[in-house]
């Protein structure tokens, strides 16, 4: 992000008015708090015809993309639009620029007249379309490669929510730049907060209390209806929900798909298949609620045979914690699953920061048992290696961790790290002797 603002300061932008040519009346925005995506949501425009922006229900993106758009047709509301892509989809093209089109999956066929309005329109940046479902697949629907770029957009970050100062920055972590600041503390009792009320955006006006309740109709409307809505295919709510509370206890490890599906069914529900479990995982991917994080593969100088297996989480662990019917007093009575949805907070913020650079975020696990939670790849022979630990009496165990994971790494072949580090809940931030970082995560930013 070009200029971030520091924590303490209002983190809201003043919008002007906007010419609105589309077919339904856009409300002017008041209030828009900054997000990471916005610089690269400019990049993509001037870059390409057009840019969907992916992510979740209520992650913010309809607002986010009215940043830029000149004018809107909002498909899920608009009846109108929706009558008029049947007859004539062109003239819901039709606006000033950029052009969004919310909710684009709600009518499918418009896809694929983007794309020939962007062949046949000079110049970069006339659409931009959102989705919080993917909808399925359509060998009629040209891919849009070179005419559409995506955008994924994920709830806030800590930084993007004002709860880290963000003066200890990924991207100049990964150039080498020391970690230096003062201490940043978080309480548990914040994190607890922070991590049940989640980055939605919809929250921030919000009490805890209210956050709760909003979060746990989200998971009801998964069960009831949004799985059913993304593939058509007919699913017990409270299997769903089984489901759901199974990915929750499992966040942030390897469970595999049989072990989830053998919770599911338990001692007295009809079993689970394999095939069953992965059309539920399927669905709640392509509703983005569940964004796995991938095995990293570098070349090692040991024999150490590398695990392939992801590790599950949801894209906010806020949906674990609604899905177990969990606030923060429950959290702070079950550290262990504390210390995992604390993880999955860091994977939530490294992603957001990472995918800023161009960067993925994966993890790392060998059939010794020697795992590294995060492993932030920038480019090859570019990455760091950090270890995610609640507690800060934890870090010595850490750091060993780091150091021998660092020591199976051919680096030969994949090149120096460019940080070790461990990212912990709080206290200071600075380099130890041995090389390895500590950042604390109140200070953490892009």
């Amino acid at each position: 992000m070009a200029s971030s603002p520091d924590k303490g300061r209002d983190r809201t932008i003043e919008t002007g008015a906007r010419h609105d040519a589309g077919l339904s009346d856009r409300p002017e925005i008041e209030h828009y708090t900054q997000r990471v995506a916005d610089e690269e949501l400019k990049q993509c425009l001037a870059a390409a015809g057009a840019v969907l922006i992916e992510g979740p229900r209520a992650c913010g993106k309809t607002v986010t993309a009215q940043q830029e758009a000149a004018s809107e047709v909002l498909l899920d509301v608009d009846r109108g639009a929706q009558d008029m892509i049947a007859v004539s989809p062109g003239l819901v093209l039709e606006g000033a620029t950029p052009r969004l089109i919310d909710e684009w999956q709600t009518a499918p066929v418009i896809w694929n007249h983007v794309r020939r309005a962007v062949d046949a329109r000079p110049g970069k940046g006339h659409f931009i379309l959102t989705g919080s479902a993917v909808p399925p697949d359509d060998i009629t629907r040209h891919s849009g490669a070179g005419r559409i770029v995506r955008l994924r957009l994920r709830p806030m970050s800590l930084f993007e929510l004002g709860s880290s100062t963000g003066k200890v920055s990924l991207k100049a972590v990964l150039t080498g730049t020391p970690v230096r600041h003062p201490t940043a503390d978080l309480s548990v009792h914040d994190l607890a907060r922070l991590v049940c009320v989640g980055g939605w955006p919809g929250h921030l006006e919000l009490s805890v209390e209210e956050a709760l309740r909003v979060n746990r109709g989200y998971v009801d409307d998964i069960c009831r209806a949004d799985l059913q809505r993304v593939d058509g295919v007919r699913r017990d709510p409270d299997r769903v929900r089984r489901f759901l509370r199974s990915l929750a206890r499992n966040v942030a490890t390897c469970a595999s798909l049989a072990a989830i599906a053998r919770d599911v069914a338990g001692p007295e529900q009809a079993s689970m298949t394999g095939h069953t479990a992965r059309s539920y995982l399927t669905g709640l991917e392509r509703l983005m609620v569940v964004e796995d994080q991938p095995p990293w593969a570098p070349h090692l100088r040991s024999r150490s045979r590398l695990q392939v297996s992801a590790k599950r989480h949801f894209v906010d662990p806020s949906i674990a914690a609604a899905a177990l019917g969990a606030g923060p007093e429950h959290l702070l009575r079950d550290f262990s699953w504390f210390g995992l949805l604390f993880e999955s907070v860091v994977i939530r913020d490294l992603r957001v920061y990472a995918q800023a650079m161009g960067a993925r975020v994966c993890h790392y696990r060998d059939h010794t048992g020697l795992e590294v939670d995060a492993i932030v790849d920038v480019a090859p022979g570019r990455w760091a290696a950090f270890e995610i630990e609640l507690g800060l009496s934890r870090i010595e165990g850490a750091v060993r961790s780091l150091l021998k994971f660092a020591d199976r790494v051919d680096t030969s072949r994949c090149g120096e790290p460019a940080a070790l580090g461990v990212i912990v809940d709080g206290g200071y931030g600075y380099v130890r002797p041995d090389g390895v970082s500590v950042i604390p995560l109140g200070a953490l930013g892009p």
